[in-house]
């Protein structure tokens, strides 16, 4: 009994999550999606976005914050002026179930000031991840929009110094 319910367990956590594989978006406009903050204040993604350039630091999985917190750190010591939020975004009917447990969580790890910046996206998690592909989900997806939600740069392959200066030579930093 005890092995037929670990095994349905993994499959919740495990079977509902689709695979999709990595695509160029550079040049198209990012899917409307809504998310909450962890102030529990409803976002639209992009359409809430009003400043010249955004950067979405998004996450598929936990593993995911490392890669964002290199973005950060770097974003912070380069002194790139761009407004920047992170979207963890996650798929299937499992986390949602576990919705207020997980966003307590990241509640405990991240300073209350930084709230308004983490978006976690779950009902349209999954075409996040169909729109950008989730091959390496440990890597975050770098995507700097326009005010008009048009993808001025995309990068998948973790973070790496010239990724960084790429992203700033958008930014006309």
């Amino acid at each position: 009994m005890r092995i037929l319910l670990f095994c349905l367990t993994l499959l919740l956590i495990t079977g509902c999550t689709k695979n999709y594989a990595n695509k160029t978006i550079e040049g198209k406009t990012f899917p409307s999606v809504t998310g909450q903050n962890l102030e529990q204040k409803m976002v639209s993604i992009p359409n809430d976005f009003t400043s010249d350039f955004t950067l979405l630091l998004v996450g598929y999985k936990q593993n995911s914050q490392f890669d964002i917190d290199r973005w950060l750190i770097a974003l912070d010591m380069t002194e790139t002026n761009v407004d920047v939020y992170e979207i963890p975004s996650i798929q299937g009917l499992f986390p949602r179930m576990f919705s207020t447990m997980i966003d307590n969580g990241m509640r405990k790890g991240i300073p209350k000031e930084l709230w308004k910046g983490v978006i976690t996206v779950y009902k349209d998690g999954e075409s996040i991840q169909a729109f950008t592909g989730n091959e390496k989900p440990n890597n975050a997806r770098a995507i700097l929009l326009n005010k008009d939600g048009v993808i001025l740069y995309f990068y998948d392959d973790g973070f790496s110094v010239a990724a960084l200066n790429n992203l700033r030579s958008r930014l006309g930093s």
